[in-house]
């Protein structure tokens, strides 16, 4: 406890990360305020703020309960997420974007200029549908169309001044600004949910002993978690020795860390898109409603849709990972730099002694990946409440665990340079960006 103390002090003398520190909790602070604004011309006690399931569960649980009580940041950085991976898939497909991504800074702010417009295209659509399906009846008290209208500028100016002050938390602050303005959202919920949990639990069903049993099973997997997004296999590269002068470079051996779950949360992400298909089949199709099969899939909790869940996102890692890690690409970097693998020749068969080994990290690390995302529902089997059980896995813990290990590395990174002990004594801590990061772009979560 001590050492504790000793580490918030050092943390406090340092004016440049006391500073940071300080904005961003202004800014997550104005954040929080904004969730509880409820959008012009809405009746708040005429909403259905029940827990929501699904999508609009994930939705409401990214936007820290903005999204179920209509508040002006509703649709929080969402928006801005699906142009992100947008503008990305781009980059693989459009030869246009392609060249952007290579152009370096110019390039960049490029991108982000397309990325911001079709962020505004993207809550615009995102806005009319919410009005139509979350706020209708009583809950309305202006007539249509000056209630959609007046209220898609309000949700689209909501998500912009959103994502201008993630910005400002990456320029002023500390970490991600985007990334925190999700986990803040996620850990807003938490108090609730374990409120929730406890009360269930001494109310009758399980008593005092089974809730403690739940929160060690959540400490266990979230140190699983831990494991997977940390994981990595480190490739040793030896660089050839050069004499520029009178000085030597090169000469030494390092190291490319291939990330066990290089694909982070995103095949999640895309299994979910499609999971909630079958969802949607009943209400397009209802011949077909009674389906035996068509139920078990549309069932969050069924068996079949969790064991399709799992393959979905199995594929989407091998996929994601394919898109985003290029092994061509390092090999060549590596040749152009002087480097190479002991024991395997530059060029072609480095690549491909590269790819060898992405191929076989990226099996355990999307079944494990598979197992974390069906957890919530396996927890609500056995009788967790839905709010409760949605941190025990899924998207919403590995944004939780990636987010917080990166803004820890920066904090200890800042003490580190000036002198001070690092935040653990048994070594450094390693975020999702702690290493090299591999050839691809990331979204920001």
């Amino acid at each position: 406890m001590k050492n504790f103390f000793t580490t918030l002090s050092n943390i406090w003398k340092i004016e440049d990360l006391r500073v940071r520190i300080t904005n961003t909790l202004l800014f997550l602070l104005i954040y929080r305020v904004g969730c509880v604004v409820v959008l012009p011309g809405v009746d708040p006690a005429s909403l259905n703020t029940h827990a929501k399931e699904g999508l609009l569960g994930l939705l409401n649980m990214f936007a820290g309960g903005a999204f179920s009580h209509a508040s002006i940041f509703a649709l929080g950085v969402m928006p801005y997420i699906s142009a992100s991976i947008v503008v990305q898939l781009l980059g693989i497909a459009v030869p246009y974007f392609a060249k952007l991504q290579k152009e370096g800074e110019s390039g960049q702010n490029k991108i982000n200029q397309w990325t911001r417009y079709l962020t505004i295209a993207i809550t615009a659509l995102q806005a009319i549908g919410y009005l139509k399906s979350q706020i209708t009846g009583d809950a309305r008290l202006i007539a249509d169309p000056v209630f959609t209208i007046l209220n898609v500028f309000v949700l689209t100016s909501g998500t912009l001044f959103v994502m201008w002050l993630g910005e400002r938390i990456t320029d002023k602050g500390i970490g991600n600004g985007i990334s925190l303005i999700i986990m803040v959202g996620i850990i807003a919920q938490l108090p609730g949910a374990v409120a929730t949990e406890f009360l269930t639990r001494t109310g009758g069903q399980g008593g005092l002993v089974t809730f403690v049993v739940e929160l060690v099973a959540l400490i266990a997997v979230v140190m699983f978690t831990i494991l997977i997004v940390q994981g990595t296999r480190k490739i040793a590269v030896q660089y050839a020795k050069r004499i520029v002068g009178n000085k030597q470079y090169g000469g030494v051996r390092q190291y490319i860390p291939l990330k066990v779950n290089a694909a982070g949360v995103m095949p999640i992400i895309f299994a979910q898109a499609l999971m909630f298909i079958p969802a949607y089949i009943p209400s397009l199709f209802p011949s077909i409603a009674a389906n035996p099969t068509v139920m078990a899939l549309a069932n969050y909790n069924s068996w079949p849709h969790n064991l399709l869940f799992a393959v979905l996102i199995i594929l989407f890692t091998y996929f994601y990972t394919a898109i985003t890690v290029n092994p061509n690409q390092m090999a060549d970097d590596m040749k152009k730099n002087g480097g190479f693998v002991p024991g395997v020749k530059p060029g072609m068969a480095t690549a491909n002694f590269i790819d060898d080994i992405i191929s076989k990290i990226t099996l355990p690390g999307s079944i494990a990946l598979a197992i974390i995302a069906v957890i919530p529902a396996l927890a609500s089997m056995i009788g967790v409440t839905p709010i409760f059980a949605r941190f025990f896995g899924g998207t919403s813990l590995i944004i939780l665990v990636g987010v917080i290990l990166d803004t820890l590395q920066q904090i200890e990174s800042h003490l580190l340079m000036r002198h001070y002990d690092g935040l653990m004594k048994t070594g450094r801590i390693k975020g999702r960006s702690s290493a090299p990061a591999v050839t691809g772009t990331n979204p920001v979560i």
